[in-house]
């Protein structure tokens, strides 16, 4: 995976917006104006992304040397993936997916049926290859 191939995938998500609201370095997609996933363009390719408290430590101690706490973020509920090849991109786009889906399903009920009818409508499949 390289940035334009995660790049594209997050941004082909129903209601999903890209921009740099902290640096011009630092690209954070949003679905509905909350933040799922950011990634910085310039030092090693890394993607934060939000998780369950509980799924965010499993995933910590089942790739030590991949998965950290969120750099720059709450520890808690978010994590930090280093996309150096030793997990397979499936996986990375699976974590991308849930985190995505942990935001919507926080998200009022009018927003979530937004979204509900944006995949209905939405031809294609949003999982790579």
């Amino acid at each position: 995976m390289n940035i334009e191939e995660l790049r594209e995938y997050c941004i082909l998500k129903p209601m999903v917006t890209e921009e740099f609201p902290f640096d011009e370095n630092t690209l954070v997609f949003k679905v509905a104006g909350k933040m799922f996933a950011l990634t910085d363009l310039e030092d090693d390719f890394t993607i934060n992304i939000k998780c369950d408290p509980e799924i965010a430590i499993e995933l910590r101690e089942n790739y030590p040397d991949s998965v950290l706490p969120g750099y720059h973020m709450s520890k808690k509920h978010w994590n930090t993936i280093i996309i150096d090849g030793r997990i397979p991109d499936k996986l990375i786009y699976q974590w991308i997916d849930d985190s995505y889906n942990l935001v919507v399903n926080k998200l009022p009920k009018v927003k979530r049926e937004q979204i509900i009818e944006n995949k209905k409508n939405h031809s294609g499949s949003l999982s790579p290859g």
